[in-house]
C-alpha cells in the first residue's frame, strides 16, 4: 500500500473572504458562545471591558503574525514563523506543539459547548455522559468533513460564518432593544471584581480572539497571500469584536452577573429567555450549532496541516499506523483523537484555562523570535514587540495567581503538559539527529 510523505498542500485553494470565513468561524465558535460566561465569572461586572481589552492584546500579538505572515506565507504558519525565529531546534519544535496542543484543546472546547447548548432543546442537562457524547460526535463530522477537500470547507466556512454573525447581530440587536438598554450586570463601578480576577478574564478573552492564527497556518494556500494574510486577520479581529460587544451588552442587561455565572455553559441562550421566550432561547441554540459546528470544522483544517507541516520538517516523529492517505490526513486522524481525549475527560474551565495558558506562552515565544532575531528582516517595530510581550506576561501572571488560588489542577495539568512536551521533543530530536549523522 502506498503511502504519501508529502502534506499536500493545495496552493491558491482559499481566498480572502475564504479566509476571514474560517478566521471568523474559529474565534466566534470559542468567543461568545464558549467562553462568555468564563470570561463573566472572573470579571464579573466588567467582564464586557475584558473582551474589548483581550482584543487589544490580540491586536498587538497579531502585529507578528502579520509581519512574518506577509515576508513568509506558509501552510505551516505558526511552525515556519518558529523556525525562521529559533533554527530548527527543540524551542521551535516545543512551541509549535504548544500552539499545536491550544488549538486541539480549542476544539474540546467548542465541541462541549456545542453539546451543552444542544442539550438545551432537549432538557436532558442533568444526564452527563451526553456532553462528551454529543461533543465526540462533532469531531467526528469534522473530521468527515475536512477529508472532503479545501473547496468545500471554504464554501461551508462561508455559508455558515454568514449565517452565525448575521444571527448574532440581530440576536444582540434585539436583546438590548427589548431590555430597554439597561444593563444589569454591567457596571463602572464593580462590586466584587478584582484586579487578578479582571486580569485573569483578560487572559481568557483572549483566546476568543486566538482564531486568526489558524489563517496563518494556512498561509501557503491564500491567493496573494503577502497581501491577504494580514487584511483576513485585521478583518477577523475587527469583525469578531463587533460581534462580542453586542452581544455582551445584550446578555448584560438581560441577565444578572450571579444568572450569568449560574448559566456560563449556555449563558446566551439564557440571556435570551427573558428577551424572546422559549423561541429566543431555540433560535440561540441553533446559532450556536451554527458557530461550534463551522469553528471546530475550520480549526481542524488549519491546526492537521500545522502538524504535518513539523512532520515534514522532521520536528515530530510521525507513524501512519497502516493507515492509508497522505501524512496530512494522518495528522487530522491524530488531532481528532486527541480533541476527543479532551472532550471527555475535560469540563468547559478547565479546558479553556489549559488553552490559555499554552497559547500565550507561545505567544511570547513568537513575539521574543521576533525581536531578537527577526525584526530587521521583516521590518517590526521593536516597541510594538515589547509592549506585545509585556502584555501577554501581565495577563498570564495573573491567570496563573487566580488558577493557583481556584483550581490547582489546571496548575498540575500545565506543568505535566510543558515537561512531557519538552521531554518528548529533546530526545526524539537528540535520537533523529543521531540517526541522521
Amino acid at each position: 500500500m502506498q503511502h504519501s510523505h508529502s502534506p499536500h498542500y493545495q496552493k491558491n485553494s482559499l481566498t480572502l473572504a475564504g479566509a476571514v470565513a474560517m478566521g471568523t468561524g474559529v474565534m466566534i465558535g470559542a468567543g461568545i458562545f464558549a467562553l462568555t460566561g468564563q470570561v463573566a465569572e472572573m470579571a464579573r461586572e466588567w467582564f464586557p471591558l475584558a473582551f474589548l481589552l483581550a482584543a487589544v492584546i490580540s491586536g498587538f500579538s497579531a502585529y507578528s503574525y502579520v509581519k512574518m505572515s506577509s515576508a513568509y506565507p506558509s501552510a505551516g504558519g505558526i511552525a515556519m514563523f518558529l523556525e525562521k525565529a529559533y533554527g530548527k531546534g527543540t524551542t521551535t519544535a516545543v512551541c509549535a506543539l504548544l500552539m499545536y496542543f491550544s488549538m486541539v484543546i480549542n476544539e474540546s472546547l467548542v465541541a462541549r459547548t456545542f453539546a451543552t447548548y444542544t442539550l438545551q432543546i432537549f432538557d436532558a442537562t442533568a444526564v452527563d455522559w451526553l456532553v462528551p457524547a454529543l461533543g465526540s460526535a462533532l469531531l467526528l463530522f469534522a473530521f468527515i468533513v475536512n477529508i472532503l477537500g479545501n473547496r468545500f470547507i471554504q464554501t461551508f466556512s462561508f455559508v455558515m460564518g454568514f449565517i452565525k454573525i448575521g444571527g448574532l447581530a440581530l440576536l444582540a440587536i434585539g436583546g438590548l432593544w427589548v431590555s430597554g438598554f439597561n444593563f444589569e450586570s454591567i457596571s463602572v463601578k464593580p462590586e466584587d471584581t478584582t484586579i487578578s480576577g479582571f486580569l485573569g478574564a483578560i487572559a481568557l478573552g483572549i483566546l476568543a480572539y486566538k482564531g486568526f492564527t489558524t489563517i496563518t497556518n494556512s498561509g501557503g494556500e491564500i491567493k496573494d497571500p503577502h497581501k491577504n494574510i494580514g487584511r483576513a486577520i485585521i478583518l477577523s479581529i475587527s469583525i469578531c469584536l463587533v460581534v462580542y460587544m453586542l452581544v455582551a451588552f445584550a446578555v448584560g442587561g438581560n441577565l444578572s452577573i450571579n444568572e450569568i455565572v449560574q448559566a456560563k455553559d449556555y449563558v446566551l441562550a439564557e440571556a435570551a429567555r427573558p428577551a424572546f421566550g422559549q423561541y429566543g432561547v431555540w433560535i440561540t441554540v441553533g446559532f450556536a450549532i451554527v458557530a461550534t459546528v463551522s469553528g471546530v470544522i475550520a480549526s481542524v483544517f488549519a491546526v492537521s496541516r500545522m502538524l504535518a507541516m513539523l512532520t515534514d520538517m522532521k520536528l515530530v516523529p510521525h507513524s501512519h499506523f497502516g493507515m492509508p492517505g497522505s501524512i496530512q490526513q494522518h495528522t487530522l486522524v491524530y488531532t481528532i483523537v486527541v480533541a476527543m481525549f479532551l472532550t471527555i475527560f475535560f469540563d468547559l474551565s478547565r479546558i479553556a484555562s489549559l488553552g490559555a495558558i499554552f497559547y500565550i506562552v507561545m505567544d511570547i515565544a513568537i513575539h521574543w523570535g521576533v525581536l531578537k532575531n527577526l525584526r530587521k528582516d521583516v521590518k517590526a517595530s521593536p516597541t510594538i514587540l515589547t509592549l506585545a510581550i509585556g502584555l501577554d506576561v501581565l495577563v498570564l501572571i495573573a491567570f496563573i495567581w487566580v488558577k493557583i488560588q481556584t483550581d490547582m489542577l489546571v496548575i498540575w495539568a500545565s506543568l505535566i503538559g510543558f515537561i512531557g512536551i519538552f521531554l518528548g521533543e529533546y530526545f526524539f530530536l537528540k535520537h533523529y539527529r543521531t540517526q541522521d549523522k
